[in-house]
């Protein structure tokens, strides 16, 4: 996988529209009930770069980034204003928030996980970027220390511990995490409205699977 581990300007993502995006495939019967199934576990999210564009100097960076990353060829880090704590965006990161595993007393490694919840049904988002310095990560209610009692590969997203966790700990965390995401184009069509402003209409970002 060709990605460079370097976020999009997060003040040229703010502003951006997109979201989560499912894939079903309905079959309606001759009855009139339907058959509904899904060839994704997860979901992927699209987002539009250019909605938060706002000045020549916004484009410039734009077209900077474009070209180093060569369109669409190497993914990069995309901060989606809208999802990017374990805890909503409102509060700040507690080691808490999420229940990621409960130790079995031999494994040592586990990935991140972000879950959503609506009623009864729940699903689990493995998040794997997440932000530097962010992670918080606790064994039964006790907060442990980074570099101390565990470590986090911000490129994969896995937390290791130095020992692992007891049988039937509950093992939390909490986090910031960026999307990894590409160019969904390989041209930008920039427009020059004025002397001190500028518009990129159309700038596609996709999700991509690291």
């Amino acid at each position: 996988m060709q990605f460079h581990e370097v976020r999009f300007p997060a003040n040229l993502s703010f502003g951006a529209v997109g979201g989560p995006e499912r894939r079903t495939d309905v079959v309606t019967l001759a009855n009139g009930f339907e058959e509904r199934n899904t060839p994704w576990a997860h979901s992927r999210r699209h987002y539009d770069a250019g909605m938060g564009m706002r000045s020549l100097d916004d484009i410039e960076i734009l077209i900077a980034f474009f070209e180093a990353r060569g369109g669409q060829m190497h993914g990069f880090r995309w901060k989606d204003w809208s999802d990017f704590k374990s805890c909503r965006p409102s509060r700040e990161v507690s080691y808490e928030d999420q229940v990621i595993a409960m130790g079995d007393g031999e494994r040592v490694s586990f990935p991140l996980v972000k879950n959503y919840r609506s009623g009864e049904q729940s699903y689990g988002r493995l998040i794997g970027k997440p932000v530097a310095g962010t992670v918080r990560i606790g064994v039964d209610r006790d907060q442990l220390q980074e570099a101390v009692h565990f470590a986090v590969d911000v490129t994969t997203g896995i937390v290791s511990f130095d020992e692992p966790p007891n049988t039937g700990a509950e093992i939390t965390a909490g986090f910031e995490f960026d999307v990894p995401v590409r160019f969904d184009t390989d041209r930008i069509r920039a427009s020059v409205a004025s002397f001190q402003a500028g518009e990129a209409p159309d700038v596609p970002v996709v999700e991509v699977r690291v």
